[in-house]
């Protein structure tokens, strides 16, 4: 495929790719697949973490893919019971080797813990020892608020080059988006086409399905597009982030399909309206180190 995604410029200055592949909920045994296909149709972004348990399998993809993993951008997250200085460097060296890789592109703390602040900030100095000592190009954290990175930036010296949140249609965290651009974060999304609001529940509906959203579905047929490859092109004319998850190699194709129209800034604001403020995936404020061990 020769369509290749734009590149976003952190602020530390590395250029990763807009759109990626996120492999969560991907078995180890249809992670190598979903990998290599991925990378094989243009993707050069793959997103895991520790939890998921398919580092392994996101290196294996990558060696069978036959592309260089110089070309592709690879990011791990750190979990919560690992939290802490030196678990942290442990930690680090456990995913790389997992990875079959010699250094990561980025590294992010997975949840902030809000009942251990102190704990979550040893983390990230890890982290920026692993930065200044050049064994990860650009660090972040996940699911945060703006009260969660203003503790963090207070404790610690370098700012998050990414913030990886909860974001589609349905819930478009306005005041994340403000508090990262303003500094200079990149917001990057999962779930960005509202996967969690039906898996994370027994009884999914169309009124908690942006998929099946009049607005965006009316969208999708004047493009002659999916619902989804509407979504995921309203995630880039924002400037975000997006990794959508699949295991299907028709989807994964599908999913990189979005850089061939635009929306209007007219359309672009008629997606935003769709927010219902409500999150489909954990509480933020509830997580914590006993209820995530």
């Amino acid at each position: 495929m020769s369509a290749k995604s734009p590149l976003i410029k952190l602020n530390n200055g590395v250029e990763m790719p807009a759109l990626g592949l996120g492999v969560y909920q991907s078995t180890p045994e249809e992670t190598v697949p979903a990998v290599e296909t991925a990378l094989n149709s243009g993707y050069r972004l793959i997103d895991t973490a520790a939890a998921y348990g398919n580092e392994k399998e996101v290196g294996e993809g990558i060696r069978r893919s036959g592309v260089d993993c110089s070309e592709v951008f690879v990011t791990t997250k750190l979990w919560l019971t690992d939290y802490g200085y030196d678990s942290t460097l442990r930690a680090f060296d456990t995913s790389l080797a997992n990875l079959g890789l010699d250094h990561l592109d980025l590294y992010l703390l997975h949840w902030p813990v809000p009942s251990d602040l102190d704990a979550t900030a040893a983390s990230y100095r890890a982290a920026e020892k692993l930065l200044a000592d050049g064994r990860v190009r650009a660090i972040g954290v996940c699911n945060s608020s703006p009260a969660h990175l203003t503790g963090l930036m207070e404790r610690t010296e370098i700012v998050p080059a990414v913030n990886q949140v909860e974001l589609h249609p349905y819930f478009t965290q306005q005041a994340v988006r403000d508090f990262d651009a303003a500094q200079g974060i990149v917001t990057q999304t999962w779930s960005p086409i509202g996967g969690v609001n039906r898996y994370f529940t027994s009884a999914p509906s169309a009124a908690t399905d942006p998929l099946r959203d009049e607005v965006v579905t009316a969208l999708a047929e004047k493009y002659g597009k999916t619902a989804a490859q509407v979504i995921l092109r309203w995630h880039l004319e924002r400037g975000f982030s997006p990794i959508p998850k699949s295991v299907k190699a028709h989807r994964i194709a599908e999913n990189f399909d979005v850089f061939d129209f635009s929306l209007t800034p007219d359309e672009v604001a008629a997606i935003d309206a769709l927010d219902t403020g409500v999150r489909g995936g954990p509480d933020t404020e509830q997580v914590g180190l006993r209820s995530f061990s």
